[in-house]
């Protein structure tokens, strides 16, 4: 592979002056440079990559197997190396009925029937058929869980809401008291079901949350609180420790990491809130996008291009950093998502053989919608010292017909910014507006070198026709498969999390310190701030 990333640096060094607009001038860019799954649309013309940069960064793809790295994870091998694992997330939105084998048993029939138990609890609840206490139907959900069992479905609940005609959902995840309290003020104990989610309903915060709110379902129900309680775990013991009935748990195996677990039990509130019907749909757009994935040559393959446009912005343009700004308010809590999907999947310093990575690997992963960053940190983007790659996201249609003046804005904002990002304005265009405006001599040089844009600044922009279920199921699917690609490249595992786990080791360690123990075997400064809190 050393040879190929050669060529790209070569490229690139070669052509790092160069005017990205310039590139449409050569034939035409889209057609090499754009692809359509479904409709869903990605252009990555707005880029620096031209046709022999792109051939080469395909031939990176190739000379990393990803074919085979692909073909094994959708098998059922096990490719997380560190945990032992299959990654088979894929499995849960699937409709196939060919076996797929892990460890020589079809796993294909238990993901089945757990869908079916999902599908039965959820329409109960959202019938009145499965009902609170009193009788009355549940008017409120509220799920516990954190990192993969708070962000996707918090993430999907709000990309919904026009589908939402189930209970309200709220979801607790950080262990600061406030947001526990903050969630549960103004909902009614007597018509809420509460959901935790852990696999091993071990996690601190969540079980820490979860005392607290059947706490605070206690206190008004009484003792007796089961018919208020459902579990994400496959920790049957426990749960039924905690007197959640056995037939309201629902499992996942350890072939479905965390950040990938809304398509299975996890998703159960976002079911709870648009229906099994929906949430069928949800799966069937990302199980396109898998289709997608498998099967179209990697010149046209949504993941493969978004992934290789990464790969060519970190590794060889150097940039630390990424901003995805959806153009859809219901995706405010998307960025934070793929944060998560992202910089704990590819935030890895060691390769698949335990030695120190060759290249940069997963860059920082942030963003806002717009319009309302635009208000924020768009001036960074266009004027700001670093070069910052954007990915815009923008449907052709919104689900208010009648405010499509609204989105006909919208539209026009996300295209305007991606044109400014990559068009910029020259100085000599800048010093025509300083003189219109009054500015002469030195003071109009001034009033032109503030108003002047660097641009050549690189975009992306996925756009789709509208924010349904299965586009969402198309979108995440999409982002997950994109992060595969990358780290196949650079030859670490994306599957395991091992950065988590120290900060929570020490954590369990500071507790009784925090509560009053003596600090004992701590650096100066964290003895310092142990005794600065307690005072």
């Amino acid at each position: 592979m050393k040879p190929i990333w050669q060529t790209l640096e070569q490229n690139y060094a070669e052509n790092k002056a160069r005017s990205i607009a310039s590139l449409f001038d050569k034939g035409d860019r889209l057609a090499r440079f754009s692809a359509t799954a479904d409709e869903l649309y990605l252009d990555v013309a707005k880029t620096n990559i031209d046709d022999d940069a792109l051939d080469a960064l395909l031939a990176l793809a190739e000379a990393a197997g990803l074919a085979e790295r692909r073909a094994a994870m959708f098998a059922g091998e096990k490719i997380n190396t560190t945990e032992g694992r299959a990654v088979l997330h894929t499995a849960l939105r699937s409709s196939e009925a060919a076996p797929l084998l892990v460890d020589g048993r079809d796993v294909r029939p238990a993901i089945a029937e757990t869908l079916a138990r999902m599908e039965i609890f959820a329409e109960g609840v959202r019938s009145g058929k499965i009902a609170s206490q009193s009788g009355a139907p549940f008017t409120d959900v509220v799920n516990i869980g954190i990192g993969g069992s708070d962000l996707g479905p918090a993430m999907a609940r709000l990309a919904f809401a026009p589908y939402q005609d189930g209970p309200r959902t709220h979801f607790i995840s950080n262990v600061d008291g406030a947001h526990a309290r903050d969630t549960l003020r103004g909902i009614d104990p007597a018509t809420t079901l509460v959901i935790v989610a852990s696999k091993t309903f071990t996690t601190i915060e969540t079980m820490t949350n979860a005392e607290t709110v059947f706490g605070w379902l206690r206190g008004a129900l009484g003792e007796k609180i089961g018919t208020h309680l459902a579990a994400v775990s496959t920790a049957q013991e426990l749960t039924s420790k905690m007197g959640i009935d056995r037939a309201r748990v629902f499992g996942f195996a350890d072939w479905v990491g965390g950040r990938y677990s809304l398509w299975g039990p996890v998703g159960l509130p976002i079911m709870l809130a648009i229906g099994a019907e929906r949430f069928r749909e949800f799966l069937d757009g990302a199980a396109a996008l898998d289709a997608h994935f498998q099967n179209a040559p990697l010149a046209q393959n949504l993941p493969v291009l978004l992934a290789l446009t990464g790969i060519w912005h970190r590794n060889i343009c150097g940039y630390d950093t990424r901003a995805v700004l959806p153009y859809d308010q219901r995706l405010a809590r998307l960025p934070a998502y793929l944060q998560q999907l992202d910089m704990e999947s590819n935030g890895k310093r060691v390769q698949m053989d335990g030695t120190a990575v060759e290249r940069d690997t997963g860059p920082v992963v942030w963003g806002e919608p717009g319009t309302n960053g635009q208000h924020a940190f768009y001036q960074f983007l266009h004027q700001g010292t670093d070069v910052i790659p954007v990915e815009f996201l923008i449907a052709a249609e919104a689900h208010e017909p009648e405010l499509a003046h609204h989105h006909d804005l919208l539209k026009a904002n996300c295209l305007a910014q991606s044109e400014a990002l990559m068009l910029g304005r020259s100085f000599e265009e800048a010093k025509q507006i300083a003189s219109r405006l009054g500015f002469e001599g030195t003071e109009r040089e001034r009033q032109a070198a503030h108003r002047t844009f660097p641009g050549n600044r690189p975009s992306v922009t996925l756009a789709y026709p509208k924010l349904t279920p299965f586009v969402l199921g198309q979108l995440i699917a999409l982002y997950e498969h994109r992060v595969f690609v990358e780290g196949v490249v650079w030859k670490i595992n994306s599957f395991d999390q091992w950065g988590v786990e120290l900060g929570k080791e020490l954590a369990n360690a500071l507790l009784p310190m925090v509560q009053g123990d003596e600090a004992k075997d701590k650096d100066p400064s964290t003895t310092a701030l142990l005794e600065r809190l307690r005072e």
